[in-house]
């Protein structure tokens, strides 16, 4: 089983993942969804956040640059930046959504400095606002990021776009496509259902 179907695999057994094809969720915006994504769970299966890890570290090496420091995303990035850094023996920081309101008002928290290479480290990518600024904070340093990496995506075509618009490169360890798929081959879901969870996707796209 490739990498990320055994990542997808992995995020549903223990429920980081959870799909109810007749769009029961209701997410923060309203948007009735069925699937729930909350990867905050991994933290406590040391296996699961070891493969995590290690799966990051191999999309790290896939690069045609290499980082002079990891940068995860508060708050749900960092933990996994942290255990990536620590593999590659690196720097790590991460960044605020927005500035601190008191102290020193920082934003990035950790060294940076103008002219390093930064990989930022996200848990999930829906629109991806959050890693987007995350790294254009970055960028405001002189930073340059080499990309960002999830471990899971919807996959909504907007979000793409997005990243584009931003000249950012995108790379997720599994991803909705990859986890519906697997489901389907497992039973888990009918074929009904299955494109009933395609249709959504691409409808909210």
């Amino acid at each position: 089983m490739s990498i990320n179907k055994q990542l997808a695999n992995d995020l549903y057994q223990i429920k980081a993942v959870q799909i109810k094809p007749d769009r029961s969720f209701t997410w923060t915006s309203g948007i009735k969804s069925p699937i729930y994504c909350d990867n905050r769970l991994t933290l406590s299966y040391p296996d699961i956040r070891n493969k995590i890890a290690d799966a990051f570290v191999e999309a790290v090496k896939q690069l045609e640059e290499q980082p002079d420091c990891i940068a995860g995303c508060a708050t749900a990035g960092i933990p996994h930046a942290a255990w990536l850094a620590e593999k590659l023996n690196l720097p790590m920081t991460y960044v605020r959504s927005k500035p601190k309101g008191h102290g020193k008002g920082n934003q990035i928290e950790g060294k940076v400095t103008s002219g390093q290479k930064v990989v930022v480290i996200e848990d999930l990518i829906s629109t991806g606002g959050s890693a987007i600024e995350a790294a254009e904070a970055l960028r405001k340093e002189g930073v340059e990021v080499l990309a960002v990496i999830a471990i899971f995506t919807y996959g909504l075509s907007h979000a793409n776009r997005s990243f584009e618009a931003h000249d950012l490169a995108l790379h997720t360890l599994t991803n909705f496509d990859t986890l519906v798929h697997h489901l389907l081959e497992e039973n888990k879901i009918n074929n009904e259902e299955y494109q009933s969870l395609i249709e959504w996707r691409n409808e909210l796209g």
